[in-house]
C-alpha cells in the first residue's frame, strides 16, 4: 500500500508539472499607471513583460511553415539586377513618387509602362526581368483583375511594395489573388521617396536610406531598425539595386519578411493616428517624445491582435525599434491620415482594436479627418458581455 501511495504521489507531481509547462499567462503590466515613468525605464518594463504573453494556435502559420519545408530550400535563390519594367498608374494624379525612386535607383536602362501597355518579350539580353508594380494600393485590385494573358504569364516576375505612407499594406489584396507566397517578390520600403522637383535645379532627389543602427546585441552584432527587406524570386536583384545606392536591404524568406512588414504597419498606423489628432501639426518624432504612452498602448493592442488574428508574432524588441525610428528619422515627417490610404494603413488590423477605433472616431468626429471613409464604430459594452451559458445558466435561453 505504501508503494502505491508513493507512485500516486509521483504521478500527481508529474501532472502538475505537465500542466504548468503548457499554461500561459496574460501580462498584468498596467501601462496606464506608469504614465510618469521615464521613457527608457517604461519601454524596458514592457519589453520584459512580453515574454509572459499568451499565444494562440493558428493553422495558417503551420501550413506556411509546412509549405516552406516542402520546398527543401535552406538558402535564398538569387537573381541578378538588370534592366527592369516599372508599372505606373495611367491616371496622372495617381502616379507615385515611388516610380521616380525606382528609376533613380536604376542604371538608366529601365522602362516605364502603364497597365494597358504590352510587356517587351526581352529586356536587355534577358527574357525574364523584374516588373516593379509602382501603383497606389487602391489601384492594385483592378490591375490584377484585368491582367491579360501576357501579363498573367509574367506574374512570377512582379515586385510589390509595402510600408510607409505611399505603399501601405497590400497583403489582403495579394492574398485574395493567391499572390502571397514564397516565390512572389515583395519589398518593404525603408528608403525615402522624394517628390519630383525637390532636388537641385528642379531635379528629383535620389532616395535615401531611412534605416538606423540602434545599438548592439549580446553577441556584439549591430541592431537595425527600419531597414528595407526583400523576399521572393527577385529579392537579390532588389537588394543589389538598393545596396548600390547606399540603402541597406536585407534579403529574407517570406515568413520573416511578413513579420517585418506588419511591424512597419504598426508604426505607420500608430504614429500617424496618435499625432494627427493634435491641434498643431505633429511629426513622428514629437509623438515619440510627447505621446509615448498613448503610442505604446496602441502598439501592444495591435501586436496582440496580430498574433491572435493573423498568426503574426512581432519580433522581440519591436517597441524599441519603432520608437527609435521615430526619434531618429521622424523629424519633419508630419503625421497624416489621408482618406485614400485608410483601408491600407489603419483599417487593416484584426480584432476589436478598441483604442485604435476610439482614436479613429475622435479623428473623424472632433478633428474633421477621414470624412470620406466609413470609420468602424467603437464596439459597445453589450458586445463584450458573455453569453448566458458563461454566466452560469444551464441553458442558453436562461432557463435554469
Amino acid at each position: 500500500m505504501a508503494g502505491e501511495k508513493k507512485i500516486l504521489a509521483v504521478l500527481a507531481v508529474a501532472m502538475v508539472t505537465i500542466v504548468h509547462s503548457f499554461s500561459f499567462t496574460i501580462p498584468t503590466t498596467d501601462r496606464v499607471s506608469k504614465r510618469y515613468q521615464t521613457s527608457s525605464a517604461y519601454r524596458s518594463s514592457l519589453s520584459s513583460s512580453a515574454l509572459g504573453m499568451a499565444t494562440w494556435s493558428n493553422g495558417q502559420a503551420i501550413k506556411e511553415y509546412q509549405d516552406f519545408l516542402s520546398t527543401g530550400k535552406s538558402e535564398l535563390e538569387k537573381e541578378d539586377d538588370g534592366p527592369s519594367v516599372i508599372v505606373q498608374s495611367s491616371n496622372p494624379n495617381n502616379i507615385l513618387a515611388l516610380t521616380d525612386a525606382i528609376i533613380g535607383l536604376g542604371k538608366g536602362d529601365d522602362i516605364v509602362l502603364n497597365p494597358s501597355d504590352s510587356l517587351p518579350a526581352t529586356l536587355g539580353d534577358r527574357s525574364s526581368y523584374p516588373i516593379y508594380i509602382a501603383l497606389p494600393p487602391y489601384e492594385l485590385t483592378e490591375f490584377i483583375q484585368n491582367l491579360n494573358d501576357d501579363w498573367k504569364s509574367r506574374a512570377e516576375d512582379f515586385v510589390f511594395f509595402s510600408g510607409g505612407k505611399v505603399c501601405g499594406v497590400v497583403e489582403p489584396i495579394l492574398r485574395e489573388f493567391g499572390m502571397c507566397r514564397d516565390s512572389m517578390t515583395q519589398v518593404l520600403v525603408g528608403f525615402s521617396t522624394p517628390a519630383p522637383g525637390t532636388g537641385l535645379g528642379g531635379t528629383t532627389r535620389k532616395p535615401e536610406d531611412l534605416s538606423c543602427m540602434i545599438g548592439h546585441d549580446t553577441r556584439g552584432d549591430e541592431k537595425w531598425a527600419g531597414e528595407s527587406q526583400s523576399c521572393g524570386k527577385w529579392n537579390a536583384a532588389v537588394a543589389s539595386r538598393l545596396d548600390d545606392n547606399g540603402i541597406r536591404c536585407k534579403p529574407v524568406f517570406y515568413r520573416e519578411w511578413r513579420r517585418a512588414m506588419w511591424e512597419r504597419a504598426v508604426f505607420d498606423c500608430v504614429f500617424n493616428i496618435v499625432g494627427s489628432v493634435r491641434e498643431e501639426k505633429t511629426d513622428h518624432a514629437d509623438v515619440a517624445m510627447f505621446y509615448e504612452l498613448e503610442a505604446s498602448d496602441m502598439m501592444w493592442e495591435l501586436a496582440n491582435n496580430l498574433r491572435g488574428g493573423l498568426a503574426v508574432t512581432l519580433i522581440y524588441g519591436f517597441e524599441d525599434r519603432l520608437f527609435s525610428m521615430a526619434e531618429m528619422r521622424g523629424k519633419d515627417d508630419i503625421c497624416e491620415l489621408p482618406d485614400e490610404m485608410f483601408d491600407y494603413s489603419q483599417n487593416i488590423f484584426p480584432g476589436k482594436c478598441l483604442m485604435l477605433k476610439e482614436y479613429l472616431n475622435y479623428a473623424k468626429d472632433k478633428c474633421g479627418l477621414l470624412q470620406g471613409v466609413n470609420v468602424p464604430a467603437v464596439p459597445s459594452q453589450i458586445d463584450e458581455l458573455p453569453s448566458k451559458v458563461r454566466q452560469g445558466n444551464l441553458r442558453a435561453d436562461g432557463v435554469i
